[in-house]
């Protein structure tokens, strides 16, 4: 099962922006980084354990924000001419490649509502939702960002979700830091998010191998 049908890896890749210094709109009033003692841990009063989260993602009404999956750290993004530059940037490791694979297996086999879906441009992030979600549309928000703040991305976390729907997110572990506050994502791991317009709160964090855990 895909929730859309995927183009290909190539296809996809050609949809993501060609110049990398386009921004995200900004909004004046969004504050650079996390407030004093914001933690994107799950908040204790609202947490919702592994195994009620499905049932609970089915409702709709959630952000799931995933960091890529693993990635060849022998390579970086300097070269990069713009965001359809994969040659000279960091990309997925064959690990990251077959987590994605796994990861959209057990998302398929939960039958979750049809996601409203977006990944940053970046080709390691197109990737890991094609392989994940099928084709998601690329947006410039999950990973633009002025003096460490991410505006669009701000949005994205906290704005209202369809009912009976959820948001799918595919961007990167340094912006959601920026602005949800630590731990860090690593490399495959999700947050989910319930938003309620303006703010949002973090209820779950899943790592690659606990999606199989989800029932």
């Amino acid at each position: 099962m895909h929730f859309l049908s995927p183009p290909g890896f190539l296809g996809l890749k050609r949809l993501a922006p060609l110049a990398a210094g386009l921004l995200a709109l900004s909004v004046a009033t969004a504050q650079p980084g996390p407030e004093p003692g914001v933690s994107s841990a799950p908040d204790n009063a609202q947490a919702v354990a592994l195994p009620k989260l499905a049932s609970a993602l089915r409702q709709g009404g959630y952000v799931i924000y995933f960091r890529h999956t693993a990635t060849d750290f022998s390579r970086t993004d300097a070269g990069m001419r713009d965001y359809a530059d994969c040659g000279n940037q960091r990309m997925l490791s064959s690990q990251g490649r077959s987590q994605a694979r796994e990861i959209g297996r057990r998302i398929a086999a939960l039958k979750l509502p049809p996601p409203q879906a977006l990944a940053s441009p970046m080709c390691r992030t197109l990737e890991t939702a094609e392989l994940m979600l099928g084709r998601v549309a690329p947006d410039n928000s999950l990973r633009e960002g002025t003096a460490g703040d991410y505006p669009g991305l701000r949005r994205l976390l906290a704005g209202p979700v369809t009912a009976g729907s959820n948001r799918w997110l595919i961007g990167h572990g340094t912006p959601f830091r920026a602005i949800a506050g630590p731990p860090h994502l690593a490399e495959g791991e999700a947050a989910i998010l319930r938003p309620d317009g303006t703010r949002w709160t973090v209820v779950a964090r899943v790592l690659p191998q606990q999606w199989a855990q989800l029932r």
